[in-house]
């Protein structure tokens, strides 16, 4: 049996159109012959949701009874009977109600493909797992509802049904999405443009993610391993030293040559986690990364090169920037080749860029000689030393015979290794010129003198030394990387935690100050500016002065309690530099939130004062130069009555202009006055055509004899005619003809003003009801643009819909839906 296919429509909130685009679909499918049934469909009462299930095959739902309130699910079973081609079901997220076959219904989903049924859901973003509580975060509103990942990842096609924030809030505020008494509770609160703007990308970028995860997949099932230059992709390599920034800037001016390009930062990590890095200079320059669009990755491996050139390939990458080594040219001398040479070796297509900075070629420098072990591990060296020398040499000599000189130059060797693995460096040398010295004393002839007049007595005592110092300076390495590994968990430790808090939903400011505060053991921690506290944690007001720490130009955290090491002080500039980026991150959603209702009004002004500057012009202009004529005393009969009928139909053009937006304007306040009644449409039609002036050679009217009366506002109703019928006739090509017809469906009736025009792009069919909205017609007869939107709004007063579809063959019909009076 053949595997059923899935898609996905998936939206950033409700009321984009997921549903609708889902029916749509299934009409098509229906037309191009396939089995098509509506498995379950949420409609939520919106009008042309539930228009568009028109014609199809509904399955009934299964009546699940649960704590004595009975429950309506999608019918498994019965769509398993039925077994179609294709099956629409809506809510993939959706939870079942108890004691139903499976709790989600994407398991009702996933046993309709199994059984080789196609299935075609919808899903919002905010019900994906992995960023459900990013969306809380955002909307400040818990969803309970939720798909894993991987199981979205599973669908064979996932389409993002996208929409304008501020198209998606035109349409709430329509009633499209929700009642009338549930529109300003959403609008000021879920379907805040912020929150809309924040989802919408959220979308996008999950479903680029996809993209980029499919494309790979691809490559790696066909073994695919040069670069694809889909887009530019340059990789920059992070050291955690301070030439990153320079290399960050380098590599975001290349990504910005080409349109498109993507900035990608990374740092290699060791496997063990010993290789040393300045985590604070790693966390300014995620910040800095982040704020030129990018994005930071970090990878572990022991080589470097090859891990580098692996994520430039994994990232399908094109560029590839790294810095000049910083290494001396004797070092680099000594230790060979270094990591821009391999990568260059390595990298196969994608091109390198070496960048100089200011931190190239640093002198050369010995280690430091004071070592990374506590003084308690130095003392038990030269206690080893002092008392395993005698005890050794007592064995020896014990045991000492003709050929057992190799014998004690090896003990006495080891004795020099133990000694350097528990001491360090200092032991080991005392340990070694005490070894020397008795090996000549008690073991090399002559016995019981120390001479070093030989070659061979003054190279074993130099050999000694050597290897004292290599195995000290071996141990000493270990410890300070095992120190710095130990500091570097602690650290990741409390950035996870903090991150983790973030992500969970609390403030983040506060987390950062609470963490810091337990981390370092302190009393108190405040986090002030501008003399106002914006988080604190534990006692601040003791008596001593605090330490404190600047964090931006104005903000500064103070530290109450034990004074810092300088380890501490270095774990404290990563948690100032996550705190910067914290302050920014909300001095930005602040700012954004402050200009969201400005920006949105000055776009409504904008708009307004180009629709009216143009379109009231033009009848101002031509009453104010008839009545100037009329003034004329030199002026004939037929002159003045052509003026005075100028005049007149200039102001009337006026009055027109006016009427219509001080009707926008009741619309928008929600105080439209309605006065439905039974309403005969065939009487409202010669209505319409006669204040249009508009006769029977023109338009065809087919209207049934038996077409039921409907709910309407007569008023409003033939002023919505009027609109349509002036917006066909208007927009058909000469010798065309408009159309009106009209038909009953269960309890509504359809009016439809069908036209040969050029159409309306299908992603441009809502703006036609926009106000101010004219698609590019700059003619002095188009008017303010208000036609359609006062329609729209006139027909959802009256509990219709109006909608604008595809004439066949060419053209734009608009229809309207209104509620059937019963005979």
């Amino acid at each position: 049996m053949r595997q059923g296919r899935l898609r996905v429509l998936l939206g950033a909130a409700p009321g984009v159109g997921k549903t609708y685009a889902m029916l749509e679909e299934g009409r098509r499918l229906r037309a191009a012959g396939k089995d098509v049934v509506v498995a379950v469909v949420e409609t939520y009462g919106r009008a042309a949701t539930k228009a568009m299930t028109a014609g199809f095959e509904i399955i009934p739902r299964a009546v699940v009874s649960h704590r004595g309130v009975e429950l309506q699910e999608m019918d498994l079973d019965a769509v398993l009977a039925r077994a179609p081609r294709v099956a629409l079901v809506d809510e993939l997220a959706h939870t079942n109600a108890p004691g139903s076959r499976h709790e989600k219904r994407w398991r009702d989903v996933e046993t309709l493909l199994d059984a080789g049924i196609d299935v075609i859901s919808t899903v919002n973003i905010q019900h994906i797992e992995s960023l459900n509580d990013v969306v809380q975060q955002i909307t400040g509103v818990p969803q309970r509802e939720t798909i894993p990942d991987a199981v979205l990842r599973q669908a064979d096609q996932i389409e993002v049904i996208d929409l304008a924030p501020q198209a998606l809030r035109d349409r709430l505020s329509e009633g499209v999405v929700y009642p009338a008494a549930r529109i300003d509770a959403a609008l000021s609160n879920y379907f805040r443009l912020g929150n809309l703007t924040a989802l919408r990308e959220l979308a996008l970028l999950w479903l680029a993610d996809e993209v980029d995860s499919s494309l790979q997949k691809y490559r790696t099932e066909h073994g695919i391993g040069q670069k694809w230059e889909a887009r530019e992709r340059v990789v920059v390599a992070l050291t955690g030293g301070p030439e990153g920034e320079t290399l960050l800037r380098r590599g975001s001016r290349i990504a910005a040559r080409s349109a498109g390009g993507q900035l990608l930062a990374v740092h290699v990590t060791s496997q063990d986690g010993l290789r040393q890095a300045d985590p604070g200079a790693l966390a300014a320059q995620r910040s800095l990364v982040e704020s030129l669009g990018g994005t930071f990755h970090q990878v572990v491996g022991t080589d470097i090169p090859a891990a580098l050139v692996e994520f430039a390939r994994s990232a399908n990458a094109t560029q590839l920037v790294i810095g000049v080594s910083r290494r001396s040219r004797l070092t680099a001398l000594v230790t060979g080749a270094g990591i821009g040479a391999t990568v260059i070796r390595e990298s196969g297509d994608i091109d390198v860029h070496i960048v100089t900075h200011a931190a190239a070629g640093g002198r050369f420098s010995l280690p430091l000689a004071r070592g990374s072990l506590t003084l308690r591990r130095r003392i038990l060296g030269f206690v080893l030393a002092v008392a395993g020398g005698p005890l050794l040499t007592w064995l020896l000599v014990t045991l000492r015979s003709d050929d057992s000189i190799t014998t004690d130059v090896l003990s006495y060797q080891l004795l020099i290794v133990l000694v350097a693995l528990v001491g360090g460096i200092w032991p080991a040398l005392f340990a070694a010129v005490i070894a020397a010295v008795t090996l000549d004393f008690f073991f090399i002839e002559p016995l019981y003198t120390v001479t070093i007049d030989r070659p061979t007595h003054l190279a074993a005592l130099v050999l000694s030394v050597v290897i004292a110092l290599l195995v000290s300076l071996v141990v000493d390495r270990a410890a300070r990387r095992s120190r710095a590994a130990r500091r570097s968990a602690a650290e990741s430790e409390l950035i996870a935690g903090v991150a983790g808090e973030v992500l969970r939903g609390q403030d983040a400011l506060q987390a950062f100050v609470t963490r810091t505060r337990e981390a370092f053991g302190l009393t108190g921690v405040r986090l002030v500016a501008d003399q106002r506290a914006l988080a604190a944690d534990g006692e601040v007001s003791g008596a001593a002065e605090p330490v404190r720490v600047p964090v931006a130009s104005d903000t500064v955290l103070e530290l109450h309690g034990r004074p810092l090491s300088a380890g501490d002080r270095r774990l404290l500039g990563v948690i100032v530099a996550q705190l910067a980026a914290a302050l920014e991150q909300a001095d930005l959603e602040q700012t954004a939130r402050e200009m969201a209702p400005l920006a949105a009004a000055d776009r409504v002004r904008t708009a307004l004062l180009a629709a009216v500057g143009h379109d009231l012009r033009r009848p101002l202009a031509a009453a104010t130069a008839a009545v100037t004529g009329l003034q004329s005393r030199t002026m004939s009969d037929d002159d003045r009555a052509e003026l005075l009928d100028t005049a007149e139909t200039s102001l009337r053009q006026l009055n027109g202009l006016l009427t219509d937006l001080l009707d926008v304007s009741r619309l928008q306040a929600g105080v439209l006055a309605v006065a439905s009644e039974p309403v005969d449409v065939a009487d409202l039609v010669p209505a319409a055509l006669e204040e249009l002036g508009v006769g029977p050679d023109e338009v065809d009217i087919d209207l049934p004899a038996e077409l039921p009366r409907v709910d309407a506002d007569p008023v409003l109703l033939e002023r919505v005619l009027v609109n349509l019928l002036s917006n066909a006739l208007k927009h058909s090509p000469a010798g065309s003809r408009v159309l009106i017809s009209a038909s009953a469906f269960l309890s509504t009736v359809q009016l439809r003003v069908v036209d040969r025009g050029p159409g309306i792009p299908a992603d441009r069919r809502e703006d036609v009801f926009v106000p101010f909205q004219r698609l590019g017609d700059t003619d002095n007869t188009t008017g303010l643009g208000l036609g359609l939107a006062l329609s729209k709004g006139f027909v959802e007063g009256m509990g219709g819909t109006l909608e604008v579809e595809e004439t066949p063959r060419g053209g734009s019909t608009m229809v309207v839906t209104l509620t059937a009076v019963a005979a």
